[in-house]
């Protein structure tokens, strides 16, 4: 059904998407789909890398312990956007194409007032994306 899963990773808060790396994990393993992990950095020295080649090695470094843990074909791919937080949206979309992904699952929060006034990435992407997108409340 689905041969290749783009999971969108935030590798500065890795640790809660624990419940998504999972529900990808076991979709990738039920329909024997490979998983792209997508990270976007921007060009400048941020938290978790200093340039975008260093943010790629730590992206790649982590869709293969991903993979490894769960006997998947994974690998990671870089967007580079100039502002993150307001280009995120457009870059996940972009990263589909790119990716060749036909599912996407990505991690979301409980809904608050703020949602009233601006989208969630995840309501964003799946109202854009050109494939199936699963959005797994963390």
């Amino acid at each position: 059904m689905y041969s290749k899963i783009m999971v969108p990773v935030d590798l500065t808060h890795a640790d809660r998407l624990t419940k998504s790396l999972e529900v990808a994990a076991k979709l990738a393993q039920t329909f024997g789909a490979e998983i792209v992990y997508v990270g976007v950095t921007s060009a400048l020295p941020g938290s978790i890398a200093h340039t975008p080649d260093e943010y790629r090695g730590k992206l790649e470094a982590f869709a293969k312990e991903q993979g490894e843990a769960n006997g998947l074909t994974a690998s990671g791919h870089m967007m580079v956007g100039h502002d993150v937080a307001v280009e995120i949206d457009h870059e996940l979309i972009k990263a589909v194409d790119e990716t060749g992904a036909d599912l996407v699952v990505m991690a979301s929060h409980i809904p608050n007032i703020t949602d009233y006034v601006w989208p969630s990435n995840g309501g964003r992407v799946a109202g854009h994306a050109k494939c199936s997108v699963m959005i797994v409340r963390s």
